[in-house]
C-alpha cells in the first residue's frame, strides 16, 4: 500500500466487439500468459455457444451470471487478544465484481466439457439461471457471514 499518495484507478477500455468495460476485464481475467488473442477467441467463442444454446442475446446473459454471483458480504480474519476470528465485512463494489469475474473463470475452468470455451459458456448459462458452482460459492460465501454475524462487532 503506497504511503505517498492514492494512486489513481486507470479507465478500462472497452472490448473491440461490444466496446463494454466488463467484457474487457472478463478477457483480461481469462488470459494466461499475455496471450490476449486466445482469450478473445474463447470469451467470443463462448458467447456464441451461449447465443446458440439459448436463443437470446449473449452478452445480457453474461451480465445476469456476473451479477448472480456478486457477492455482498464476505468475512475477514481478524486477530483479537491471541483468537482470530471470522468478521463478516461488506465488500466494495469494485471487489464485488473483481470476485465474481474470478469466480466464473475459475470454477469454468475446473468444469468437465472438452474445450473451454464450452466450459465458459456453460458455466455463464447456469449462474445467469442461478445455479452452479459459482453461485453456489456466492451462496456459501453469504451463509459463512451470517453464521460470524456475531462477531460483526470486530469490525474495523
Amino acid at each position: 500500500m503506497s504511503r505517498r499518495r492514492d494512486v489513481p484507478k486507470r479507465e478500462v477500455i472497452g472490448d473491440p466487439a461490444y466496446g463494454d468495460p466488463l467484457v474487457s476485464k472478463f478477457m483480461n481475467c481469462i488470459m494466461k500468459d499475455g496471450k490476449k488473442a486466445l482469450a478473445e477467441r474463447v470469451f467470443y467463442g463462448a458467447l456464441q455457444v451461449v447465443a446458440d444454446r439459448t436463443k437470446q442475446d449473449p452478452v445480457q446473459i453474461f451480465k445476469d451470471a456476473v451479477d448472480n454471483t456478486r457477492p455482498l458480504v464476505e468475512v475477514r480474519a481478524r486477530r483479537v487478544g491471541g483468537a482470530t476470528y471470522q468478521v463478516p465485512v461488506e465488500v466494495r463494489p469494485s471487489r464485488r465484481q473483481a470476485l465474481a469475474v474470478r469466480w466464473l473463470v475459475g470454477y469454468a475452468r475446473k468444469r468437465s466439457e472438452k474445450t473451454m470455451r464450452e466450459k465458459l459458456a456453460a458455466e455463464l448459462i447456469e449462474a445467469a439461471a442461478g445455479r452452479g458452482a459459482t453461485v453456489k460459492k456466492r451462496d456459501e460465501t453469504h451463509r459463512m457471514a451470517e453464521a460470524n454475524k456475531v462477531f460483526a462487532h470486530y469490525r474495523w
